[in-house]
């Protein structure tokens, strides 16, 4: 698999009242073109912080981030981050949303294109509406309509499903699943959540502690749609958290 993303030696500090924190240390890993790569670690370890040097929002302190083999040294629309903070707009109906990055771009059907990525999420009929009258899976529907229309190649989601319960949490799973599967993108998801990693992902990766640095990877070698209470999953599952530190592996 030709590599899309490549992290080499990244090291991230900010400044807090108790003076410089090292958020990221020295952390390297490569995503193959068309991978989806879930990174856990523990509650501020620096996973935020690691995504939005991958989105381009932040400039690393020490090394580099690379995309086909160019580094990246800011923000792209080959690059869409959906975040736990949400990034749709209230003032704006749900098709203004979806039209909204593609407004000024020549050549380009946007009612075609709002239709098509309110179909793929299952908002059809509900173009008009404001994100105030929309229930909060829509919202995050919509979210992802919205990041999906910008056609990225490099999908970068931060804890996207945070603040929903727990069947809607899979079935937004689920529903990503179903989009990635028509629509080919990179994934790299941020996310505290072991089961969603191993639902999701091709491969886990690990963090430390901060500051983070990768302390394991796995292979996600199952086919998909996963049954989440299979044998290899809960043993995958107590593998991964025995890293974080939870139980111990067998």
């Amino acid at each position: 698999m030709r590599s899309k993303v490549d992290v080499r030696q990244l090291t991230k500090s900010y400044l807090s009242a108790e003076g410089e924190v090292r958020a990221v240390d020295g952390v390297s890993f490569s995503v193959g073109d068309g991978e989806f790569v879930a990174i856990v670690g523990p509650s501020g370890c620096g996973k935020s912080t690691l995504v939005n040097v991958l989105a381009g929002f932040l400039r690393p302190d020490h090394g580099a981030v690379l995309v086909d083999g160019v580094e990246v040294t800011g923000a792209s629309a080959s690059r869409i981050l959906i975040s736990q903070q949400g990034s749709v707009f209230p003032w704006l109906t749900v098709r203004e949303n979806l039209t909204f990055g593609i407004r000024d771009l020549p050549h380009v059907d946007q009612t075609e294109l709002a239709f098509h990525y309110s179909s793929l999420v299952g908002l059809l009929g509900f173009e008009d509406c404001y994100p105030h009258e929309l229930s909060g899976g829509m919202v995050r529907r919509a979210e992802l309509a919205r990041a999906l229309v910008m056609k990225p190649d490099i999908l970068l989601m931060d804890e996207p499903f945070s603040g929903l319960d727990a069947l809607m949490t899979l079935r937004m799973r689920n529903e990503v699943l179903r989009i990635l599967a028509e629509e080919r993108h990179t994934v790299l998801s941020i996310t505290h959540d072991v089961e969603e990693a191993i639902h999701m992902a091709d491969r886990v990766i690990v963090l430390s502690s901060r500051p983070a640095k990768v302390q394991a990877v796995f292979e996600v070698p199952l086919p998909r749609p996963r049954n989440l209470t299979s044998p290899e999953v809960q043993e995958l599952r107590v593998r991964i958290l025995a890293e974080l530190g939870v139980g111990r592996s067998e």
